[in-house]
């Protein structure tokens, strides 16, 4: 298996032939902008590796790769208009700088070319490739309708929560995995499998996010840290600090997540304190290694080399490892 950054080289050195100048460019334009504004690259990088994990040339996912990329942008872009977010990865959303209408069809459009990209394979794969893409494209609409719905619900539960995220975030992740699988010809078992692993994965992933909201380092996050408790977000530190929480306590958090106030220095102040004092922060985290020890459990039941079960169990540790 090849180290992450070779993955990440050959995506984006083929990213960048993909992405040429055609005609209307005030269609493609917004395309090539979103998909050049960067990202960890952590999917594509995943259907890569899974492929050669499978002993295949991961080359041969690169097709597979890049339309889950495209895909997960295409998501970005009418995410950015739902919430009339200014900003993507530090620089103007596609609606921002273009206007509503254009954010709306080049979005649109990504979709049909994420699906395209499986034309470049056998009907075999082609027709695995867009089956799994069809349910797992469905499967993220639901996800953030489910985000979208909690906002203005407060009887949310730990179980539809962590549905929501599985949708939302971790149905990608797995969907990735599978596909390189699909391309490498593996068997459904381990198909299966890998995409089971991914899920568990992106979920750890999830929720670690949302910890690192709260209690990551300013420096390297990358975002501003409190963004969710600003927004008042129903994250897994919340629900979790709402079910331990003393009474008093209990409503003291619900009456900080019902103000749209400017203060923000001090409500995420006295919110991460109620999320430590009750105990929720260590319970996010102990969550969060439950759901990378499931994703490690897989790993014995896959058909491939032990060298490449380690490989993967070391991707997982550097990942969920992460400060940022």
């Amino acid at each position: 298996m090849q180290q992450v950054p070779i993955y990440q080289e050959a995506f984006v050195s083929y990213l960048k032939n993909f992405l040429v100048k055609r005609n209307p460019e005030s269609l493609y334009n917004p395309i090539n902008y979103i998909l050049k504004l960067g990202g960890k690259r952590l999917r594509p990088v995943l259907t890569l590796m899974t492929a050669e994990i499978f002993e295949c040339d991961y080359k041969t996912a690169l097709n597979a790769a890049l339309s889950i990329e495209v895909f997960h942008n295409f998501s970005l872009v009418h995410d950015d208009i739902m919430d009339d977010a200014p900003l993507r990865r530090g620089k103007e959303t596609v609606h921002e700088k273009w206007d509503l209408n254009t954010a709306i069809l080049s979005g649109d459009a990504m979709l049909i070319m994420a699906y395209q990209l499986f034309e470049n394979y056998d009907c075999e794969t082609f027709q695995a490739l867009a089956k799994l893409f069809s349910k797992t494209a469905l499967e993220v609409c639901e996800g953030q309708q489910f985000d979208v719905d909690f906002e203005t619900r407060d009887d949310v539960t730990i179980p539809e929560y962590l549905k929501m995220i599985e949708y939302k975030t971790a149905v990608l992740i797995g969907a990735a995995m599978q596909m390189g699988a699909i391309v490498a010809k593996a068997s459904l078992e381990d198909q299966h499998l890998i995409y089971d692993f991914g899920i568990n994965l992106g979920i750890a992933f999830q929720l670690q996010d949302d910890y690192l909201d709260a209690f990551g380092d300013p420096k390297t996050f990358g975002k501003q840290v409190g963004g969710d408790i600003i927004e008042n977000k129903k994250t897994y530190l919340y629900l979790k600090a709402v079910e331990f929480s003393a009474e008093d306590k209990k409503t003291e958090l619900l009456h900080l997540y019902s103000l749209e106030t400017k203060n923000h220095f001090e409500k995420i102040k006295t919110t991460k304190q109620i999320f430590v004092s009750s105990g929720s922060a260590e319970a996010t985290q102990k969550e969060i290694q439950n759901y990378t020890t499931k994703a490690f459990l897989v790993l014995d039941k896959l058909h491939i080399s032990e060298e490449n079960k380690q490989a993967l169990r070391q991707f997982g540790e550097e990942l969920m490892n992460r400060n940022v």
